[in-house]
């Protein structure tokens, strides 16, 4: 038996092994396989799409365009703006396939510091309204109406003048889904006018009153300024009121469709009948024929929510905005009445005057057109005259009637041709 010395034996350990010509190392039993196979893939139309969607000067696309409006650049925003409608223009098919992110980035710049994006913004606005229907922005409208009151109650006079702008086009293009939320607009109305007022004699909170407010640093003066918020206002109040007497025109058709067939009321509470407490009898059984038992229209889950949130449809709520604006309303009539009367000749009203003193009115009108739209119409009636009765009859009619004096401008002549 022949022994191996230490030193032969540590040399032998650290010798590489020669491996014979031709024989590669044999891989480990543990050893992980990490070669993969790749293959191209051509598709002509998507290409042939994405080179559709440069614009025509600066060849961008819209994800190019739509990230451009976090820029911090206000040049860079407004050029955004416009090259996105010019892009929109010339492939309409792109707003139904960017339709989230066009809403969502155009909405966000209604509060934008430079007023040059804001002008570009309203004018987006209003050719989008022109192309997407009020179904397909509905499920985004509470992100578009959470902006327009951010603008409205900014702190910058600027902001909340083209907050304006924004409500005008959608009022004229989604009044319903507008009114949908009511309770926030109108106080935003509110605010825009006046703010609350502190006194001592008051001891709750809640029942602060409200008187106009003066800001210096419009651009305009606070009776223009009220002027436009008013007709705004009066707007708003005439889509909702447009929006109830819709309701009842369907339900009137549906009584002339069936004129033989005797209707009971039936009130269901939703509670009860979530509870399968209540059942829904929807014909009668005597007859060959089932006939209709009653009718009844299922509501919206707006109308299951609690009062805050019902807008004008609650009387509740149509009492308290009541409470606040015609004593605003007041007000602003009192400052365009004229100082002195002259009850033979009529009392002369500047146009400015006239102009709010009308929308007064009008607003006025409206709100006792909803009064009508409540079960308790008697009593609203009599709690409207016995709070403003009075006070009608002595700023309203004491000065009546009233006449309108316009300053006629002279054409300038052309210069004589020779």
């Amino acid at each position: 038996r022949i022994r191996m010395t230490k030193k032969r034996k540590h040399q032998e350990d650290f010798q590489k092994v020669k491996l014979k010509v031709g024989k590669k190392k044999p891989k480990l039993e543990n050893a992980t396989d990490t070669t993969f196979k790749t293959k191209a893939i051509q598709i002509p139309e998507q290409l042939k799409e994405d080179g559709m969607l440069t614009t025509q000067n600066r060849k961008l696309n819209i994800k190019d365009l739509l990230s451009q409006m976090h820029h911090y650049s206000p040049g860079v925003k407004q050029n955004a703006l416009l090259g996105l409608k010019d892009l929109l223009s010339q492939y309409p098919f792109l707003i139904d396939a960017h339709l989230s992110n066009i809403i969502s980035e155009v909405a966000a710049v209604f509060t934008d510091k430079d007023s040059g994006v804001r002008g570009a913004t309203v004018h987006l606005l209003q050719f989008l309204a022109s192309k997407i229907r009020a179904e397909q922005i509905a499920p985004f409208f509470p992100l578009v109406s959470a902006h327009l009151s951010s603008a409205m109650t900014h702190i910058s006079e600027g902001i909340q003048e083209d907050s304006l702008k924004v409500l005008d086009v959608l009022l004229e293009t989604y009044p319903a889904l507008l009114t949908d939320r009511s309770s926030i607009l109108l106080k935003n109305f509110v605010e825009l006018i006046s703010h609350q007022q502190l006194s001592k004699r008051l001891k709750s909170k809640d029942k602060l009153s409200w008187m106009l407010s003066v800001n210096p640093n419009r651009r305009v003066t606070s009776q223009q300024w009220r002027l436009n918020v008013l007709i705004r206002l009066k707007k708003f109040l005439q889509a909702v009121v447009d929006g109830s007497n819709e309701i009842e025109d369907e339900g009137l058709q549906e009584q002339k469709d069936s004129p033989h067939s005797v209707r009971n009321p039936v009130f269901i509470s939703w509670k009860v009948h979530a509870n399968n407490q209540q059942h829904v009898h929807l014909y009668q059984n005597d007859g060959l024929r089932p006939k209709m038992n009653s009718s009844f229209r299922l509501r919206s889950l707006a109308s299951v929510m609690d009062s805050a949130e019902k807008g004008l449809s609650s009387a509740e709520n149509l009492k308290g905005f009541i409470e606040i604006i015609i004593p605003l309303l007041i007000e602003c009539w009192i400052e365009a009445s004229p100082a002195q009367s002259a009850p033979i000749l009529g009392n002369l009203l500047e146009s400015d005057c006239q102009q709010l003193m009308q929308q007064v009115l009008s607003i006025i009108h409206l709100l006792w057109k909803l009064t009508k739209r409540h079960d308790e119409t008697y009593k609203m009636e009599v709690w409207l005259r016995m709070n403003y009765l009075v006070d009608f009859k002595h700023h309203f009619m004491r000065n009546f009637p009233y006449s309108l004096q316009e300053t006629v401008k002279h054409k300038k002549k052309d210069a004589c041709k020779g």
